[in-house]
């Protein structure tokens, strides 16, 4: 499936090495002003810029040269949204199908190019197709509208990347990744996101859980293996009664008015020279995740406020 959501329906469409891609978004109220300039600025987290200016070490050529540009073909008048249907896209103006010409015979381990295969019987071997990150950048448009709504209702979210292979000091990000960069190779990292003015009692008690809802959202993110929320895994080495009051803003499957805390893992990218691997790829596809992570939440969020 291609849409998330219910209560907002997000339909994501286009290829990473196609015309275009894009989305649309169903149930937005109408009058909701849209803050151009924050979704300009978060489409430039999506790049790996640090602080909207110099690229962060590891990020793709690629991700630099393109311009994400937002184009709105309806339910938006003057920056105001109209209550329809919002349709946009982003037009793909670096786009290099002929550098994935040698996969149109071959598929390349730890991607998704032979499942697709085998279930679709046809796959798209221009850079992975819909299976590229290059779609994230809809969803960061879109949960910058999520994002908005839920800021009017005191809500919000906030991401950052914590941990990069072993090391956790956010000085030393830009050298680690930098190192594996220089090896042709790469490493994952770990993102932290927190919510904060949740009301009490949001999510259900049993199949919607709030954490199983974040959860559904975050895991849908290319690369992302693992999430987690209050103890996590850390906490299966701890006694009951040295942890049993961390709830990590959710009990029971529950928002019970405490700031928000989850985890989620992000794997090192297998496209790598070092294995052999020709493209314009990430050293390290966490430190671009960030907006991505906060956009589904927000989409995930809204569905429930």
């Amino acid at each position: 499936m291609n849409v998330f959501g219910e209560k907002w329906t997000f339909t994501s469409f286009g290829e990473s090495h196609g015309a275009a891609i894009g989305g649309v978004l169903d149930g937005v109220p109408a009058g909701l002003h849209i803050d151009l300039a924050m979704i300009r600025e978060e489409l430039l987290r999506r790049k790996g810029a640090t602080g909207y200016g110099l690229p962060v070490t590891g990020a793709s050529a690629r991700a630099m040269r393109e311009p994400d540009e937002v184009e709105w073909l309806s339910g938006v008048m003057d920056g105001v949204t109209l209550g329809t249907p919002i349709a946009f896209i982003i037009r793909n103006k670096d786009a290099r199908p002929e550098d994935y010409e040698y996969l149109k015979h071959t598929y390349r381990v730890g991607h998704a190019d032979k499942v697709y295969e085998l279930k679709y019987g046809i796959r798209d071997w221009r850079g992975g197709g819909r299976a590229s990150a290059r779609e994230t950048a809809a969803r960061v448009v879109a949960g910058c509208l999520a994002k908005q709504e839920l800021a009017q209702k005191g809500i919000t979210i906030r991401a950052s990347l914590v941990q990069v292979g072993a090391e956790t000091d956010p000085a030393k990000f830009a050298e680690t990744i930098a190192s594996y960069q220089r090896e042709g190779d790469s490493i994952g990292g770990i993102i932290e996101c927190c919510i904060s003015g949740l009301p009490v009692g949001t999510g259900e008690p049993i199949f919607n859980k709030l954490q199983a809802e974040l959860a559904f959202a975050i895991m849908s993110i290319n690369a992302c293996k693992g999430f987690e929320y209050g103890t996590g895994f850390g906490g299966v080495t701890q006694p009951g009664s040295a942890i049993n009051h961390i709830s990590g803003g959710i009990s029971g499957g529950i928002s019970d008015g405490s700031d928000i805390v989850f985890r989620c893992v992000f794997k090192p990218t297998p496209s790598t020279p070092k294995a052999g691997i020709k493209g314009r790829h990430d050293a390290c596809v966490a430190t671009r995740a960030v907006p991505i992570v906060e956009a589904m939440t927000a989409l995930s969020l809204i569905q429930f406020v």
